[in-house]
């Protein structure tokens, strides 16, 4: 035992550890390639469910087969069955799909998320059927679960609180937590577990009540499905009490390093878990600066909450490209509603659900606050994505400068960011993949001009694909969209129009020739709220030091010959960004104008047969052309008479290349393309 306590307090101990550690999570996470067991034709999966989510007419299950798969079940109207669906037996009948890349850049990467969990395919079920587990803790779960699976208000954030599932809020609402620095604390973790650890402790008088605390402890991990921020929690409980029986004390930060350890040993893939980066760096960050935080409660916490918003800016800025600095005071007052209201309050009216008017009380509270927040804005600073240099100069700052120097330090980093996006001097024209649509972006060197050609719009309304976008803006320094061009009135050409000049500033936007649709309409009257000056049927735009000309100003009798057809010289290249313009268009434009050898053409309307006539393309000569479309699109977009037409052009597609960049070194004019796939 004493050469164990001298092990475990020595520093080479830890040194040894780090190096293996390390060299353990590269071999595992970089040079082993993992493949999966099946080869994706399979129709018929049998496995266990571990778990599964229930919203918006969709039910995924997670299911251990042959290796993990994430399967969705698709309905209408009625609810599909889920009565003990947790820990069944289940057959499904369907189709298995292979996970996409992110196909606009710096945006979340479900693939590779799901990769580093293991999970090589997703599955959309046809059809299923289940046999109900009899197994005691399974049963358990099942009856926890289905006691608040009536969707409702009170419900969602019981389901957030107490079974950690945040599927279930509003998707604004959570953006709004997001965006004002307090959504930690709706994920359960190290700060819910105290506080069940807390209550705990003072009902139960055992003698040997810390390994029936430990028990519990792992039986709710289980119940909750083992999220990383819980494991991490009840991990370190369990070693600190190992330790207790062994008669060894060490601090909490070695403590902490052999959770860290302990966890990345059973699962190297953790490391790239944003919940485990943040759990570790915020509690690592406390323990650390533990002798610092003296004072009263909420002087500690002002403390607390200005170091760990320092410590886990760098995952903050790489995960929304982002800072809110009011999160340092949010936390002040959220931190104290949380722990001391909701979450008790939580416990309590899952036992009790007579105090479910008490608790929907406290979360109208809660949501009024967070709104009004949010709509604070002023103290929100856009940083773009930072390097691995950067975050390692950032923490060399933080921990080995002992003195003002290091704030000066970060300071001066974080602006020189900011700058050097300023700083390029390169041109860059971006067709965006937003599936179904059409969305371009023109950025002028050092950004002193940001124009953006449609916004996209899928007319599902799955899900808002300029939240996508938004945040590639960021990631890439951008702070505002000087001039938004509506080529036309379409929903999957302006769909996202009233979402992005809601989410991020816009100067002014242009519309087409012709009169106004009701969905130009609805976004006008967004403008006038917001006093964003907007114009129609113009001739020409200048964009720093180039003009974008209008070359459609007739007016027709549908919308898409109403496009605005826009033609510029960028760097002695020529660009033409067609729209939805049909064939009729196209014999006007060669009749109007002398379009010849155009370096890249943005082709019309997805590619469908009444657009891209031969005439058009062999007159025009693309060098490149680009189809912004969806996969399996129902309209079969592009058509093959059309590629055919372009067929002495390079072809890009967003549904096969995803989103297309190409970027011009203007003082060289030299001609670079990089595709994003």
């Amino acid at each position: 035992m004493k050469k164990l306590k001298t092990i475990l307090l020595s520093r080479k101990t830890y040194l040894i550890i780090i190096c293996f550690l390390f060299l353990y999570v590269f071999i595992f996470t970089k040079i082993i390639k993992y493949t999966s067991v099946y080869d994706g034709s399979e129709n018929r999966i049998t496995g266990i469910v571990t778990n599964y989510r229930l919203k918006s007419n969709k039910l995924t299950i997670e299911i251990k087969a042959k290796e993990k798969i994430i399967a969705n079940y698709y309905y209408e109207d009625e609810l599909p069955k889920t009565k003990s669906l947790i820990g069944s037996k289940i057959t499904i009948i369907g189709k298995m799909n292979k996970p996409n890349n992110n196909t606009i850049p710096n945006t979340f990467n479900y693939k590779k998320y799901l990769y580093n969990k293991k999970i090589y395919y997703t599955f959309t079920i046809k059809d299923y059927s289940y046999k109900k587990s009899k197994n005691i803790f399974y049963v358990i779960k099942n009856k926890m679960y289905e006691r608040i699976n009536t969707p409702n208000k009170v419900n969602e954030y019981l389901n957030l609180f107490i079974l950690g599932n945040k599927s279930y809020i509003d998707s604004d609402n959570y953006n709004m937590y997001l965006n004002n620095g307090v959504v930690h604390l709706f994920a359960i973790s190290g700060m819910h577990v105290g506080v069940f650890i807390f209550i705990l402790d003072k009902i139960i008088r055992w003698r040997k009540k810390k390994l029936f605390i430990t028990s519990l402890l792992w039986l709710y991990a289980f119940i909750v499905s083992f999220p990383i921020s819980i494991l991490r929690s009840i991990v370190f409980y369990t070693i600190t009490y190992l330790f207790e029986l062994l008669d060894i004390k060490l601090s909490s930060l070695k403590i902490l390093f052999f959770t860290f350890l302990m966890l990345l040993l059973i699962n190297p893939f953790n490391i790239y878990d944003v919940g485990f980066q943040y759990s570790f760096i915020t509690v690592f960050s406390i323990f650390y600066y533990t002798n610092k935080l003296n004072g009263n409660y909420f002087i500690k916490l002002l403390k607390i909450s200005i170091i760990t918003f320092l410590y886990t800016l760098p995952i903050t800025v790489n995960l929304n490209y982002e800072i809110n600095l009011l999160s340092i005071f949010n936390n002040l007052l959220f931190i104290p509603l949380v722990s001391f209201i909701i979450y008790p309050l939580s416990l309590i009216t899952y036992l009790i659900p007579s105090f479910s008017y008490l608790y929907k009380i406290g979360i109208i509270v809660m949501e009024f606050l967070n709104y009004i927040i949010f709509k604070i804005d002023i103290f929100k600073i856009i940083i773009p994505k930072l390097s691995l240099l950067a975050i390692f100069i950032y923490y060399f700052f933080l921990l080995f400068i002992n003195n003002k120097k290091k704030y000066i330090g970060i300071f001066i980093l974080l602006i020189s960011l900011k700058i050097i996006t300023k700083l390029d001097s390169n041109f860059y024209v971006y067709y965006l993949d937003v599936s179904q649509g059409d969305s371009s972006l023109l950025i002028s060197p050092y950004q002193k001009d940001v124009t953006m050609i449609d916004t996209g719009g899928l007319s599902n309304n799955r899900f808002y694909i300029s939240d996508n976008y938004i945040k590639f803006f960021k990631s890439i320094g951008i702070t505002k969209i000087d001039n938004l061009l509506i080529t036309h009135g379409d929903y999957d050409h302006m769909g996202e129009a009233i979402n992005l000049v809601n989410n991020f500033k816009v100067e002014k936007v242009i519309f087409n020739c012709g009169e106004y649709n009701d969905l130009e309409k609805e976004l006008i009257k967004v403008l006038d709220k917001k006093k964003i000056k907007y114009y129609s049927c113009i001739k020409e735009l200048n964009i720093d030091k180039n003009k974008l000309h209008f070359l459609q100003t007739n007016e027709y009798d549908n919308e898409n010959d109403n496009s605005s057809v826009i033609y510029t010289e960028l760097s002695n290249y020529k660009f033409l960004f067609m729209g939805d313009a049909g064939v009729e268009v196209e014999e006007n434009l060669l009749e109007k104008y002398n379009l010849q050898n155009i370096d890249v053409l943005k082709v019309g309307h997805h590619g469908s047969r009444t657009s891209s006539s031969e005439l058009f393309i062999d007159k025009i000569n693309p060098k490149y052309s680009v189809i912004s479309v969806g996969k399996n699109n129902r309209y079969r977009h592009p058509n093959k008479e059309v590629l055919d037409n372009l067929d002495n052009s390079k072809i890009y597609r967003t549904d096969i290349d995803g989103s297309i960049m190409f970027k011009f070194i203007v003082f060289n004019l030299k001609h670079n393309t990089t595709i994003y796939i």
